[in-house]
């Protein structure tokens, strides 16, 4: 007996062959890759709350001025400058979504741009911190020391990791090979990083 399509064929008790309807397969809301990701950051998420709760408990509660007299001052003004190229490259990341199946050329181009501004504030913080190393600010040196390379440190390996990440998806998108589902997690997880980053600033720096 035949059963049309989108159907599943059963023995009935009598020996005939009952049809039922098979539901149709549902669409996925987000991909496994999204779905992970965004786990991952929820994760993170809470690792780095309880590292600045941490640090707002010591700054709130010591005993000496903060951070330490004899301590360098961290540069807020030229590192507000990095976080602005950070959270332009962000927008830039917003439009490449935008474009990504209209325009797959310029999606390519802006991709690249994000991954350069990228680049630029990973290169800028190790630059900040070779100067701040040199005089003097080491993870010995103080609790603010500590607190600065521990915190400021886990974010720039979790930016690190991102910009691999958009660099993967920039080669990709140059053969025509990278998929949405592929370039949605990368997004996922370089939105973490930039958003992120401001509330670090503000605690760590301000």
């Amino acid at each position: 007996m035949s059963t049309e399509p989108g159907s599943a064929a059963i023995p009935g008790g009598t020996g005939e062959v009952v049809a039922f309807p098979v539901p149709p397969r549902r669409r996925p809301i987000a991909s496994s890759g999204v779905i992970g990701m965004t786990l991952f950051v929820i994760a993170e998420t809470m690792f780095f709350a309880g590292f600045v709760s941490a640090f707002t408990i010591v700054k709130t509660t010591a005993l000496t001025p903060w951070p330490p007299p004899n301590q360098p001052r961290l540069p807020i003004e030229s590192t507000a400058v990095n976080t602005l190229a950070l959270l332009a490259s962000g927008v830039v990341l917003f439009f490449v979504n935008r474009r990504f199946v209209r325009d797959g050329v310029l999606a390519v181009r802006q991709l690249v741009a994000c991954a350069v501004l990228g680049t630029f504030f990973i290169v800028f913080q190790g630059a900040e911190w070779v100067a701040l190393l040199a005089e003097g600010l080491t993870m010995k040196s103080s609790t603010h020391g500590a607190f600065f390379y521990l915190i400021v440190g886990a974010h720039g390996l979790h930016a690190l990791a991102a910009l691999g990440g958009l660099f993967w998806a920039v080669r990709r998108a140059r053969r025509g090979a990278l998929s949405a589902g592929a370039f949605s997690t990368v997004q996922v997880f370089w939105y973490f990083v930039v958003a992120l980053w401001p509330v670090l600033y503000w605690r760590v720096y301000l």
